[in-house]
């Protein structure tokens, strides 16, 4: 049973006067692709009770993390509601407590470098000038990816050069204590982290549920939940 936390739409987006929990069916679509049991997880109850209840995380995209300090009036972001920032991080706080697999998209590997302490890029235009276009168009933008050599990643994936799609303006900029970078991309963005103490814990900033018949994609949702049967 592979748990997927939902997102939280508290700006009446959609309809005046409701608030929606929201999931790409995607997610879910991959995760029985890869033969596990999808569990979506409504931001309500105890996140430790649901964290003893599943036998893996998948943490999916998302919102944005606000800065801390002022950014250019030209820079927009789309907060993530607090309520929902405080139940994924309890979630994730109690799935790792448990060492149960975890896999991070986005969002989610961004929340995983918070965990431990790491620094994200809040606008990789401003704040890494240098930096290639990170927000490519979702149906073919791909670019390069670099992967660490001996990673847990370099060993799902089974080659430490591929191509990914690529749909953040944010990035993490330090993984944390306790989590090393695994991939990045040409320009240097870093593209994937991973504990260095659980066996299977990784936070990858590209979307493996839109790259079917990739390793690197669904390959990696298909990683995930083996690990669970290893455990």
């Amino acid at each position: 049973m592979i748990g997927i936390p939902l997102s939280l739409d508290d700006r009446e987006r959609w309809r005046a006067g409701r608030r929606y929990l929201y999931l790409d069916e995607l997610y879910p679509q991959a995760v029985e692709q890869a033969g596990g049991l999808p569990a979506l997880i409504p931001l309500h109850g105890d996140p430790t009770a649901w964290a003893d209840r599943i036998d893996a995380l998948l943490i999916p995209g998302g919102d944005d993390f606000l800065p801390s300090t002022p950014y250019p009036k030209s820079v927009s972001f789309t907060p993530t509601p607090e309520s929902q920032l405080r139940f994924d991080r309890a979630l994730l706080k109690a799935a790792l407590r448990r060492k149960l697999p975890v896999l991070g998209v986005c969002y989610g590997a961004q929340l995983l470098a918070l965990h431990h302490s790491g620094q994200l890029h809040h606008h990789i235009p401003t704040d890494l000038p240098g930096a290639s276009t990170h927000q490519l168009p979702e149906a073919e933008g791909r670019h390069a990816l670099q992967i660490e050599p001996r990673s847990r990643l370099s060993e799902v994936v089974g080659t430490l050069t591929t191509s990914v799609n690529s749909l953040h303006h944010q990035a993490i900029a330090d993984p944390g204590p306790g989590m090393r970078v695994s991939a990045r991309a040409p320009d240097g963005v870093i593209e994937a982290i991973e504990s260095v103490d659980h066996r299977f814990v990784l936070g990858v900033q590209w979307h493996p549920e839109r790259l079917p018949g990739v390793v690197a994609g669904q390959g990696l949702i298909e990683a995930l939940v083996s690990a669970t049967r290893r455990g």
